[in-house]
Protein backbone atom coordinates (compact mmCIF):
# COMPACT_ATOMS: atom_id res chain seq x y z
CA UNK A 1 0.00 0.00 0.00
CA UNK A 2 1.22 3.50 -1.09
CA UNK A 3 2.04 6.26 1.57
CA UNK A 4 -0.65 8.61 2.48
CA UNK A 5 -0.25 11.66 -0.18
CA UNK A 6 -0.27 14.23 2.94
CA UNK A 7 1.98 11.96 4.98
CA UNK A 8 4.92 11.77 2.21
CA UNK A 9 5.04 15.55 2.13
CA UNK A 10 5.02 15.96 5.83
CA UNK A 11 8.34 13.43 5.66
CA UNK A 12 10.00 15.14 2.95
CA UNK A 13 9.20 18.17 4.52
CA UNK A 14 10.40 16.86 7.98
CA UNK A 15 13.73 15.69 6.35
CA UNK A 16 15.00 19.28 5.85
CA UNK A 17 13.65 19.76 1.65
CA UNK A 18 11.03 21.78 0.37
CA UNK A 19 8.23 18.88 -0.53
CA UNK A 20 8.17 19.09 -4.56
CA UNK A 21 5.73 17.93 -6.54
CA UNK A 22 6.48 17.13 -9.81
CA UNK A 23 3.45 17.90 -11.76
CA UNK A 24 3.59 15.06 -15.34
CA UNK A 25 2.05 16.69 -17.88
CA UNK A 26 2.42 16.55 -21.58
CA UNK A 27 1.58 20.10 -22.98
CA UNK A 28 0.55 23.09 -21.41
CA UNK A 29 -1.99 25.78 -23.11
CA UNK A 30 0.74 28.43 -22.38
CA UNK A 31 4.36 26.63 -23.36
CA UNK A 32 3.06 23.80 -25.80
CA UNK A 33 4.85 20.35 -25.94
CA UNK A 34 6.92 19.34 -22.35
CA UNK A 35 7.87 16.24 -23.11
CA UNK A 36 9.65 16.70 -26.39
CA UNK A 37 9.93 12.78 -27.03
CA UNK A 38 10.42 12.31 -23.91
CA UNK A 39 8.78 9.03 -21.73
CA UNK A 40 6.82 10.44 -19.36
CA UNK A 41 6.85 6.69 -17.33
CA UNK A 42 10.44 7.30 -17.47
CA UNK A 43 10.65 10.59 -16.14
CA UNK A 44 8.14 10.32 -13.38
CA UNK A 45 10.85 7.35 -12.27
CA UNK A 46 13.71 8.96 -12.68
CA UNK A 47 11.57 12.32 -10.16
CA UNK A 48 10.70 9.41 -8.29
CA UNK A 49 14.95 8.57 -7.59
CA UNK A 50 15.67 11.87 -6.91
CA UNK A 51 13.21 11.99 -3.89
CA UNK A 52 10.10 13.26 -5.03
CA UNK A 53 7.67 12.47 -2.59
CA UNK A 54 5.04 12.57 -5.08
CA UNK A 55 3.92 12.79 -7.96
CA UNK A 56 0.84 15.00 -9.58
CA UNK A 57 -0.57 13.39 -13.09
CA UNK A 58 -2.38 15.76 -15.84
CA UNK A 59 -5.03 13.69 -16.96
CA UNK A 60 -7.15 15.95 -18.85
CA UNK A 61 -6.71 15.40 -22.44
CA UNK A 62 -7.79 18.49 -24.50
CA UNK A 63 -5.59 21.00 -23.30
CA UNK A 64 -2.99 19.28 -21.36
CA UNK A 65 -2.56 16.54 -23.50
CA UNK A 66 -2.94 13.86 -20.61
CA UNK A 67 -5.07 10.80 -20.40
CA UNK A 68 -6.49 7.97 -17.15
CA UNK A 69 -4.47 5.55 -18.92
CA UNK A 70 -1.34 7.90 -18.31
CA UNK A 71 -1.73 7.85 -14.68
CA UNK A 72 -2.26 3.71 -14.48
CA UNK A 73 1.12 3.65 -16.22
CA UNK A 74 2.88 5.77 -13.69
CA UNK A 75 1.08 3.89 -10.75
CA UNK A 76 1.76 0.71 -11.94
CA UNK A 77 5.51 1.83 -12.19
CA UNK A 78 6.11 3.80 -8.95
CA UNK A 79 5.22 3.58 -5.29
CA UNK A 80 4.47 6.83 -5.05
CA UNK A 81 1.72 8.41 -3.93
CA UNK A 82 -0.29 10.31 -6.69
CA UNK A 83 -2.48 13.40 -6.97
CA UNK A 84 -4.92 13.19 -10.01
CA UNK A 85 -5.34 16.40 -11.45
CA UNK A 86 -8.34 17.24 -13.60
CA UNK A 87 -11.87 18.81 -13.93
CA UNK A 88 -13.52 16.51 -11.63
CA UNK A 89 -17.56 16.80 -11.74
CA UNK A 90 -18.62 13.57 -10.80
CA UNK A 91 -18.79 10.96 -8.02
CA UNK A 92 -18.06 8.61 -10.79
CA UNK A 93 -14.42 10.41 -11.80
CA UNK A 94 -14.03 10.05 -7.88
CA UNK A 95 -14.43 6.15 -8.36
CA UNK A 96 -12.29 6.06 -11.83
CA UNK A 97 -9.37 7.78 -10.13
CA UNK A 98 -9.58 5.36 -6.92
CA UNK A 99 -9.34 2.31 -9.42
CA UNK A 100 -6.50 3.50 -11.65
CA UNK A 101 -4.31 3.96 -8.67
CA UNK A 102 -4.25 7.42 -7.50
CA UNK A 103 -4.54 8.49 -3.63
CA UNK A 104 -5.22 12.25 -4.12
CA UNK A 105 -7.45 14.23 -5.95
CA UNK A 106 -7.46 17.70 -7.30
CA UNK A 107 -11.32 19.51 -6.47
CA UNK A 108 -11.08 23.26 -7.65
CA UNK A 109 -13.32 25.45 -5.76
CA UNK A 110 -13.73 27.74 -9.33
CA UNK A 111 -15.40 25.09 -11.53
CA UNK A 112 -18.22 24.09 -9.63
CA UNK A 113 -20.79 25.42 -7.14
CA UNK A 114 -20.28 25.18 -3.54
CA UNK A 115 -22.66 22.23 -2.76
CA UNK A 116 -21.19 19.91 -5.13
CA UNK A 117 -17.80 20.65 -3.75
CA UNK A 118 -18.79 19.63 -0.31
CA UNK A 119 -20.60 16.63 -1.83
CA UNK A 120 -17.23 15.81 -3.73
CA UNK A 121 -14.81 16.49 -0.83
CA UNK A 122 -16.76 14.06 1.14
CA UNK A 123 -17.66 11.08 -1.29
CA UNK A 124 -13.24 11.47 -1.73
CA UNK A 125 -13.00 11.14 1.62
CA UNK A 126 -15.75 8.41 1.70
CA UNK A 127 -13.58 6.09 -0.57
CA UNK A 128 -10.29 6.64 0.90
CA UNK A 129 -8.95 9.38 -1.53
CA UNK A 130 -7.56 12.97 -0.45
CA UNK A 131 -9.42 15.85 -1.54
CA UNK A 132 -6.77 18.55 -2.52
CA UNK A 133 -9.16 21.72 -2.57
CA UNK A 134 -7.68 24.29 -5.28
CA UNK A 135 -7.92 27.79 -4.51
CA UNK A 136 -7.21 31.34 -6.83
CA UNK A 137 -8.60 33.75 -4.41
CA UNK A 138 -9.29 34.57 -0.86
CA UNK A 139 -13.17 33.99 -1.32
CA UNK A 140 -11.77 30.56 -2.54
CA UNK A 141 -9.85 29.81 0.22
CA UNK A 142 -12.23 30.45 2.93
CA UNK A 143 -14.68 28.24 0.64
CA UNK A 144 -12.09 25.44 0.75
CA UNK A 145 -11.93 25.99 4.84
CA UNK A 146 -15.10 25.48 4.99
CA UNK A 147 -15.17 22.11 3.14
CA UNK A 148 -13.05 20.81 5.97
CA UNK A 149 -10.02 20.31 4.00
CA UNK A 150 -6.74 19.54 5.58
CA UNK A 151 -4.79 19.61 2.41
CA UNK A 152 -5.46 22.76 0.51
CA UNK A 153 -3.40 24.26 -2.86
CA UNK A 154 -3.52 27.82 -3.99
CA UNK A 155 -2.91 28.14 -8.01
CA UNK A 156 -1.03 30.87 -8.88
CA UNK A 157 -2.74 31.01 -12.04
CA UNK A 158 -6.18 31.36 -12.90
CA UNK A 159 -7.07 27.59 -14.56
CA UNK A 160 -10.37 29.67 -16.02
CA UNK A 161 -7.70 30.62 -18.03
CA UNK A 162 -6.37 27.42 -18.53
CA UNK A 163 -2.78 29.04 -16.69
CA UNK A 164 -2.09 31.00 -19.65
CA UNK A 165 -2.17 34.21 -17.43
CA UNK A 166 0.87 35.74 -15.76
CA UNK A 167 0.95 34.35 -12.30
CA UNK A 168 3.52 34.58 -9.58
CA UNK A 169 4.61 33.24 -6.87
CA UNK A 170 2.88 36.74 -5.15
CA UNK A 171 -0.17 35.30 -4.84
CA UNK A 172 0.54 32.66 -2.96
CA UNK A 173 2.10 35.63 -0.76
CA UNK A 174 -1.44 37.21 -0.27
CA UNK A 175 -3.43 34.42 0.38
CA UNK A 176 -1.35 32.14 2.69
CA UNK A 177 -2.90 33.81 5.89
CA UNK A 178 -6.32 32.86 4.55
CA UNK A 179 -5.62 28.92 4.81
CA UNK A 180 -7.65 26.55 6.81
CA UNK A 181 -6.13 26.39 10.08
CA UNK A 182 -4.31 23.17 10.20
CA UNK A 183 -3.99 22.83 7.02
CA UNK A 184 -0.84 21.56 4.72
CA UNK A 185 -0.83 24.20 2.01
CA UNK A 186 0.44 23.57 -1.18
CA UNK A 187 1.51 26.08 -3.79
CA UNK A 188 0.65 25.72 -7.37
CA UNK A 189 2.31 26.73 -10.80
CA UNK A 190 4.59 30.14 -11.70
CA UNK A 191 6.65 28.73 -9.72
CA UNK A 192 10.57 28.53 -12.15
CA UNK A 193 13.34 29.20 -9.94
CA UNK A 194 14.89 27.85 -6.14
CA UNK A 195 14.31 30.89 -4.94
CA UNK A 196 10.59 31.34 -5.61
CA UNK A 197 9.87 28.26 -4.06
CA UNK A 198 11.64 28.95 -0.92
CA UNK A 199 9.69 32.27 -1.13
CA UNK A 200 6.46 30.44 -1.44
CA UNK A 201 7.74 28.13 1.66
CA UNK A 202 8.61 31.49 3.56
CA UNK A 203 4.93 33.11 2.66
CA UNK A 204 3.26 29.85 4.65
CA UNK A 205 3.23 27.08 2.46
CA UNK A 206 4.19 23.89 3.45
CA UNK A 207 4.88 22.30 -0.17
CA UNK A 208 4.87 23.18 -4.20
CA UNK A 209 3.62 21.84 -7.01
CA UNK A 210 5.97 22.21 -10.33
CA UNK A 211 5.53 21.53 -13.69
CA UNK A 212 6.83 23.42 -16.81
CA UNK A 213 10.31 24.47 -15.38
CA UNK A 214 10.63 21.13 -14.11
CA UNK A 215 10.25 20.03 -18.41
CA UNK A 216 11.57 22.77 -19.62
CA UNK A 217 14.92 21.88 -17.71
CA UNK A 218 17.42 20.25 -19.64
CA UNK A 219 18.31 17.77 -16.78
CA UNK A 220 14.73 16.91 -14.90
CA UNK A 221 16.62 15.49 -11.78
CA UNK A 222 19.39 18.31 -11.38
CA UNK A 223 16.55 21.15 -11.64
CA UNK A 224 14.61 18.26 -9.23
CA UNK A 225 17.50 18.63 -6.74
CA UNK A 226 18.03 22.28 -6.66
CA UNK A 227 14.38 23.32 -6.65
CA UNK A 228 13.63 21.06 -3.33
CA UNK A 229 16.75 21.83 -1.40
CA UNK A 230 15.77 23.15 1.91
CA UNK A 231 15.81 26.79 3.35
CA UNK A 232 18.53 26.61 5.93
CA UNK A 233 22.60 25.31 5.73
CA UNK A 234 21.66 22.40 7.77
CA UNK A 235 20.81 20.31 5.27
CA UNK A 236 23.23 20.85 3.08
CA UNK A 237 25.17 17.99 3.48
CA UNK A 238 21.76 15.63 3.09
CA UNK A 239 21.33 17.44 -0.35
CA UNK A 240 24.43 16.82 -1.04
CA UNK A 241 24.16 13.25 -0.80
CA UNK A 242 21.42 12.86 -3.03
CA UNK A 243 23.02 15.49 -5.67
CA UNK A 244 24.08 12.35 -7.93
CA UNK A 245 24.23 12.64 -11.61
CA UNK A 246 20.97 11.66 -13.87
CA UNK A 247 20.81 10.89 -17.31
CA UNK A 248 17.34 12.29 -18.92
Amino acid sequence: MNTKFSDALLARKQAGFIPVIPDIKCTSPKEGDLLRGRDPVEAAKLLAKAGAPALSIVTEPKNFGGSIELLERIAAATTLPILRKDFITCAEDLKLTKACGAEAILLICATQPFPLLVKLYEEALRIGLEPLVEAHTEEELILAGKTGAKLVGINNRNILELEKDDGTVSATALLAKYKPKDAILISESSIQTPAQAQAAVRAGADAVLIGTAIWQAENICECYLALSKGMGDHVNGQHQSENMRFET
